[in-house]
Order: C-alpha cells, then sequence, then structure tokens
C-alpha cells in the first residue's frame, strides 16, 4: 500500500485562511471532562476478568477509576471545518456515559491534540500521547494522510489503534497492522456505491473526477472505477489540502465539458469547488462523497468564503440537490431513535455545537467504542480489546453491519443515497451493502436498523 509523503504546514492564502478559521468554530479542549461515575452491574465478556473482580490497573492507562485514552485531530488547519467538531461530540457521549455508570465504574479520560492535519504534527502529538500521556488506546484518529504517519508506529508498540476517522482501505490489514481498525464506511465502498448511482441515473452523461491527492481520494476513484465505464469519464482532477487555489481543476473539468463532477474531498474542498465552479459560470450535478458534503458544515463554509470575497450568498441554496451518500442516520430524521438520543446528549454535553452530522459522527463512533470496551471485559489488557472488535460488534448507530473479523478491520459495510435539499440530507432509496473487490455486488440490505437503547448505553 502506497503512503502518503508528509504535507508541510499548509501555506494558505490570507482570505481563505481567514475563512477557514472563521468556519471552525469548535472547542479547542485537549480531554473530556470528568464526571463522578458508579460501578455497572453488567457481566463481562473479556477473557481476562468476571463481573465480580475487583478493578485494578489492567493495562497502560487503565486504573481502578479511569480509562485514558487518546486521539489526534485537526482542531486547526485545512480540515478543521466541521471535522474540529468530532472529538468535542464524542467527549460529550463520553461525559454521558460517565454520568451514568461508566465502563464497569470508570470514567473515560478522552484527551484529543490538534495536529493541524500536518502528518508530521500527528506523529509528534501521538507520540506524546502515548510514550508520555500513557494511553490505553489510539481513538478515532482524524485523517488519512495524517494516521497513515502513526500507524506503523502503534501497531509496533501494540497500542489499540481504533476507529479511525478516515475510510481508507489501509486501514485494513490485520496481518501486518492487527491494532488497527477502521470504522466508517471505507472509500472504496462508498465510490462503488455512488459510482453505480451515477451510472445508472447518469448514463451517457459526460463525468469527471475531483478529488484529493492521497489514499482518501485514490481509493474513491478506485471504487468509481469500478462501476463507472472509462469511456464516460472526460476529467480527472486532484488537489492538495496546502493549495487552495482550485481554479485551476475546475476549469480543467469545465474545459472537458463534465456535466456531473464527483468529488471525494474535505468540507473546505468541496466549498471552494463550488464557489470556483460559480464564479467560472460552469454548474455541473455535484456528487460528493460524504466526508464532504455535511450540510450544515458546507453551507457554514460557503457563506464565510463568499463574505471574504466581498460577496453574499445563501449556503443552504448552493448545497440544494448535491447527491451524496451515508452511513449514519440524517440528523435531519427527527423520528429516528439515534438521531433523537444524539440531540439529547448534545443538548446537555455539547450545546454550543451545531447539531450537525460531525457532530452525530463523534457521538456514534463514541458509542462504538464504549461498546468495544464493555465487551473487552472488566479489567481489560490493551490485547482484550483488540480481541473483542476481532469477535465481531453489533451494528448499533450505523445503517448497515460492521465488517469486523479477525480477517477484516473494515468498519462499515454499506449506506445509502440521498439528497441535501434546505439543509437537510434526505435519504433515498434502500441502504446498499458490498465490498472492496471490484468484481464485488452492491446489494439491498435487507436487515433494519437497530433501536438506540433507552439508556443510551450499549451492552457488552
Amino acid at each position: 500500500m502506497k503512503r502518503s509523503l508528509p504535507l508541510r504546514a499548509p501555506a494558505i492564502a490570507v482570505v481563505a485562511a481567514a475563512a477557514l478559521a472563521v468556519a471552525a468554530c469548535s472547542s479547542g479542549s485537549s480531554s473530556s471532562p470528568s464526571s463522578g461515575a458508579s460501578a455497572t452491574t453488567g457481566a463481562s465478556s473479556g477473557a481476562s476478568s468476571s463481573s465480580s473482580a475487583a478493578l485494578t490497573a489492567s493495562a497502560p492507562g487503565i486504573t481502578p477509576t479511569t480509562i485514558t485514552i487518546g486521539s489526534h485531530q485537526p482542531l486547526t488547519g485545512p480540515a478543521a471545518p466541521g471535522y474540529s467538531e468530532i472529538a468535542p461530540a464524542s467527549a460529550a457521549y463520553f461525559a454521558y456515559v460517565n454520568a451514568h455508570g461508566g465502563v464497569y465504574g470508570r470514567d473515560i479520560d478522552y484527551k484529543y491534540l490538534d495536529d493541524a492535519y500536518n502528518p508530521t504534527q500527528t506523529a509528534t502529538v501521538v507520540r506524546q500521547l502515548v510514550l508520555q500521556d500513557n494511553v490505553y488506546a489510539i481513538f478515532d484518529g482524524l485523517g488519512t494522510p495524517t494516521h497513515l504517519a502513526v500507524e506503523s508506529f502503534l501497531n509496533a508498540q501494540k497500542v489499540p489503534d481504533v476507529f479511525v476517522a478516515s475510510g481508507c482501505d489501509c486501514w485494513d490489514q490485520p496481518t501486518t497492522d492487527p491494532e488497527t481498525f477502521g470504522w466508517q464506511l471505507d472509500y472504496i465502498r462508498e465510490g462503488k456505491i455512488l459510482g453505480q448511482y451515477v451510472a445508472k441515473h447518469f448514463a451517457g452523461k459526460k463525468i469527471g473526477y475531483f478529488y484529493q491527492d492521497d489514499e482518501f481520494g485514490m481509493d474513491g476513484v478506485k471504487g468509481l472505477d469500478d462501476e463507472i465505464p472509462k469511456s464516460d469519464v472526460v476529467s480527472r482532477q486532484s488537489y492538495v489540502p496546502t493549495n487552495v487555489n482550485v481554479a485551476p481543476a475546475v476549469a480543467a473539468l469545465r474545459a472537458a465539458g463534465a456535466q456531473v463532477v464527483i468529488s471525494f474531498s474535505i468540507p473546505a474542498f468541496t466549498a471552494l469547488l463550488k464557489l470556483t465552479s460559480l464564479k467560472l459560470g460552469f454548474s455541473p450535478q455535484l456528487v460528493v462523497s460524504n466526508v464532504g458534503s455535511d450540510p450544515i458544515t458546507l453551507s457554514g463554509l460557503l457563506e464565510s468564503f463568499a463574505k471574504q470575497g466581498g460577496a453574499t450568498v445563501n449556503g443552504n441554496a448552493l448545497t440544494n440537490g448535491i447527491i451524496t451518500d451515508g452511513y449514519a442516520p440524517s440528523v435531519g430524521d427527527t423520528s429516528n431513535s439515534w438521531t433523537a438520543f444524539f440531540k439529547k446528549v448534545h443538548d446537555q454535553y455539547d450545546a454550543k455545537a451545531p447539531f450537525d452530522g460531525n457532530v452525530l459522527y463523534g457521538m456514534a463512533v463514541a458509542y462504538t467504542f464504549v461498546q468495544a470496551m464493555l465487551k473487552a471485559g472488566r479489567n481489560p489488557t490493551r490485547a482484550d480489546l483488540v480481541s473483542a472488535i476481532n469477535s465481531g460488534l453489533a451494528q448499533g448507530p450505523v445503517v448497515a453491519p460492521y465488517a469486523y473479523s479477525s480477517t477484516d478491520h473494515d468498519g462499515v459495510t454499506g449506506a445509502y443515497i440521498g439528497v441535501i435539499n434546505n439543509g437537510v440530507l434526505t435519504q433515498q432509496g434502500s441502504v446498499l451493502t458490498t465490498d472492496t473487490s471490484p468484481t464485488g455486488a452492491i446489494a439491498t440490505y435487507t436487515g433494519t436498523e437497530p433501536q438506540a437503547p433507552a439508556s443510551g448505553i450499549p451492552s457488552p
């Protein structure tokens, strides 16, 4: 698997940097608040402990009263808009768990440090978390190029590297990197699902690709190419997140006559793609990876970027009609039990943040971590957590099953197609599941998403 080269610190133009900063409104705290917890009565399924065993310091980062975990997150930099909300949302769910008895009586202490979406900085902060802060696990480290800079280190140190916040298929290497697990839908599966939709609904149209020039974008393109005839793809344009000038790429897509542009981009670059297209009088149908299409985040970015350039736009109006996909419930689906529960947690513990897809993501992945910790046992070793995930996890707050096994470390296996209208993602059709192979079928998922537990706490 190709590895990305480290990115240099972003040399972003003053106007764009200001826009990014305005859009990235989130707490810069490095850890969640700690709440008092009392012992729970759930039985342990871990091999190393029984339901009646005294709580002990069973592993690095585990004391009789706390579980300390760490993460690298883009609290600043080009990926901060939207993504800087994820870790505080996870911390909010952990605070809820701590207030309701913790994990077998232990509070989760979540330390997340800013890496500015810069792999060199990622390596520094992760080493600090592992070697100085002695964390039990690295949880939800965000970004493909950033996390690639620490994957080998974490595996060499035998630190659980769980639920990476990236859909790169490179997290699925259980033989060489047994500590690492993905969580979200991987980009190859996502590309296949989006590609099949485009091939069916835009047959004969000229297709253009706009993608981040690393494993994130290239995995997405791989999935798209499995479903879209190559003869229909008239232009392939990439960007790097250190260069906000996407005008040459957009001009090339326009010159090629692209009628549909499929984008595997982080939110800031989805917004730049849209605004630059408008400036050039180019209006293709946009199809955007889930990674870069949260409606609330996009709307805010579009308005902020336009304001910095002296213009006023309606962000919601500009997102109307964007086609994307979803592997978790939409925040607009208020009838969904998971959405309702996470909104309750948000309102109590994270009310300063908008309740958007990034916040729901942060809470959903935190729920999965608690689920895995409960399954790992009352006094877990690091190996117990890995074994717990390898033995499979129940579906929980996502729309399709996880792939987890000892031979597969990918996460969610499917998604639905959605369309953004009036700032809300609306599901179109059924949930679809597939695999990462070029010929693997894309099938309608016949199962149903489970209801959120009344307590909001998963079962072991």
